[in-house]
């Protein structure tokens, strides 16, 4: 069931995700297997973003660190921010 989603990420998320820890890079990796089986998976904390980020939606990666994604359809979202909670929305 897996990989049923498309899966995108934009230029600025790569490069926000290069400077992560590599812990958090490899916790980020769990949470997009997660992602790819159930978009709406409890442990994700998937949820509606408001203000700048209105229309996107973040997933918890660490108790920290969100990924901030938009869903073009139900089997494609691409990912356009990745960093702390306050790097994002401070």
């Amino acid at each position: 069931m897996a990989g049923l989603i498309k899966i995108d990420f934009h230029r600025n998320f790569d490069k926000r995700f290069s400077r992560l820890s590599k812990k958090s890079q490899e916790q980020f990796k769990k949470r997009l297997e997660l992602l790819a089986e159930d978009r709406f998976n409890p442990l994700l904390n998937s949820h509606a973003l408001k203000g700048s980020y209105e229309g996107y939606r973040s997933i918890n990666v660490t108790g920290d660190i969100r990924a901030v994604f938009i869903a073009h359809s139900d089997n494609h979202v691409e990912f356009v921010e990745i960093g702390s909670h306050s790097q994002l929305y401070g």
